[in-house]
C-alpha cells in the first residue's frame, strides 16, 4: 500500500442492502472521515451545546463513477474505494456475464479529484496490478440522501434499544432511544459491527465509567454510553463533518455538553493536547494515557493491527478494550497482535463480522 494506513471510523463498517432492483446489491455509508497512521494529536475540541445540523450542503453535485474491476476481487475493491473515499458502492450481480470474468462496481463521490486517487489507493491496497478502467459522470446529489434517508428506519438492537432517525417515530417511547441523523459521517446502527459495539456497551455500563470512542463518526457508541450511564464519553475523528454530525446527535438527544466531547484529531499529527486544556470540562477529563474505563475502536483490520499499542494506551489498567470492524476470517490475526495487551480475550460474532474485547494487562506499558 503506498504511503500510511488509512482506515474510516464506523461507528460501524458500512452495510450492504438489497436494492430494489433484483441482484444488485448496495454497499453505503454517509462521507467517512479517513485516519491517517498514528493520529496522536488533539487540536480542537467542540462542545455539544449546538443543535444546529451539519453545514454542508444537501444540494450540491456528486460524481458517479462505474468502475470494472475482476470478479474476484469485486468485493474487497468495494470495501476498499469506501475506505479511501467513496460514500456507496454498489455491483450488479445480475448484470454480469457467467464467461465474463469482469464486473462492474458504482461508487458515489463527493469531490472529483477524490475518485483517481481513491481508485488508485484502493487497488493498491488489495493488490491490483493494473488499475481498473472506470468512467465518472456528474449527478444531483439530493435524490440520493433522500433515498438513504428512505432506507434508513428505526433499528432494534436488543430488546428496549432502538436507533430512531431524526426523521421517524419512535416505534416504543418507553425504550432507549437513540435519535440519529448520520448527515455526512458514518453510523447508523444497522451494521452487525455497530451492533456488537453497542451490545457490549449494554451490558457493560454500570454507571459513572469514562468512555472512548476511538473514532466517532456520527457519535451513536458515545451517545449509547452515555444512555446507558457511562459520566462522560469522548469521541475522537479526523472529518470536521463527523464532529459536526455528532454534534448534532448529541443535541437531539439532549445530551449537554458536560456529558460528551468531541475532539477533531488533525491527520498531519503533532503533540499531543489533552481535553483538559481545551474546554470547560469539570471532571478533568484528558484524552491521554489510562484515562478511561472503556475503549471502544469500531474500524479496520489494518488499523487496528498498525494502532494496537496506541488504541491499548488510553485504557486504565485492568479497564476494557473492544476493537471491531472485522470479519471472522481476521479474528486470530487481532487476536496474536491484542494478546500481549489484554487478558481474557473474548470474541462475539454476527452474521460472520466480529468483536475482540478483553482487559488492559496491568504493568502493561505500552506508547
Amino acid at each position: 500500500m503506498r504511503g500510511t494506513h488509512f482506515f474510516k471510523h464506523l461507528s460501524c463498517i458500512s452495510s450492504w442492502r438489497i436494492s430494489p432492483q433484483p441482484g444488485r446489491l448496495i454497499h453505503e455509508i454517509f462521507p467517512s472521515p479517513l485516519y491517517q497512521r498514528r493520529p496522536s494529536s488533539l487540536f480542537r475540541t467542540f462542545s455539544t451545546a449546538s443543535s444546529s445540523p451539519p453545514t454542508h450542503s444537501w444540494t450540491c453535485p456528486y460524481f458517479s463513477v462505474r468502475i470494472s474491476c475482476p470478479k474476484d476481487k469485486a468485493v474487497v475493491l468495494a470495501e476498499a474505494l469506501l475506505c479511501f473515499g467513496a460514500s456507496s458502492s454498489s455491483m450488479d450481480e445480475q448484470g454480469s456475464d457467467e464467461g465474463n470474468d469482469k464486473i462492474c462496481i458504482d461508487s458515489i463521490f463527493y469531490d472529483r479529484q477524490d475518485v483517481d486517487v481513491c481508485i488508485s489507493h484502493a487497488a493498491d491496497s488489495i493488490g491490483l496490478k493494473e488499475l481498473p478502467s472506470y468512467e465518472v459522470r456528474m449527478g444531483e446529489q439530493y435524490d440520493w440522501i433522500k433515498n438513504t434517508q428512505e432506507s434508513f428506519c428505526p433499528v432494534e438492537v436488543t430488546k428496549g434499544l432502538w436507533i430512531v432517525p431524526e426523521w421517524g417515530n419512535p416505534p416504543d417511547a418507553h425504550a432507549t432511544n437513540i435519535i440519529l441523523n448520520p448527515g455526512y459521517a458514518f453510523g447508523t446502527g444497522e451494521h452487525p459491527t455497530t451492533k456488537l459495539c453497542l451490545l457490549l456497551l449494554h451490558g457493560l455500563i454500570e454507571g459513572g465509567e469514562l468512555f472512548l470512542d476511538y473514532g466517532t463518526g456520527s457519535g451513536i457508541l458515545a451517545i449509547a454510553a452515555l444512555k446507558f450511564g457511562a459520566a462522560l464519553a469522548v469521541g475522537t475523528d479526523i472529518d470536521p463533518q463527523a464532529i459536526a454530525a455528532a454534534t448534532h446527535n448529541a443535541a437531539l438527544n439532549e445530551i449537554s455538553p458536560n456529558k460528551m466531547h468531541l475532539t477533531l484529531v488533525p491527520p498531519d499529527g503533532g503533540i499531543h493536547e489533552g481535553v483538559e486544556e481545551q474546554s470547560s470540562n469539570s471532571m478533568g477529563v484528558k484524552t491521554d494515557s489510562e484515562s478511561f474505563d472503556i475503549v471502544v475502536a469500531n474500524i479496520l483490520l489494518n488499523p487496528l493491527l498498525d494502532l494496537a499499542d496506541e488504541i491499548v494506551s488510553y485504557a486504565k489498567p485492568g479497564a476494557v478494550v473492544a476493537v471491531s470492524g472485522i470479519i471472522s476470517d481476521q479474528v486470530p490475526y487481532v487476536m496474536e497482535r491484542y494478546s500481549p495487551l489484554l487478558e481474557s480475550i473474548s470474541v462475539t460474532e454476527i452474521d460472520d463480522w466480529a468483536c475482540l474485547s478483553g482487559r488492559k494487562r496491568r504493568g502493561l506499558t505500552v506508547s
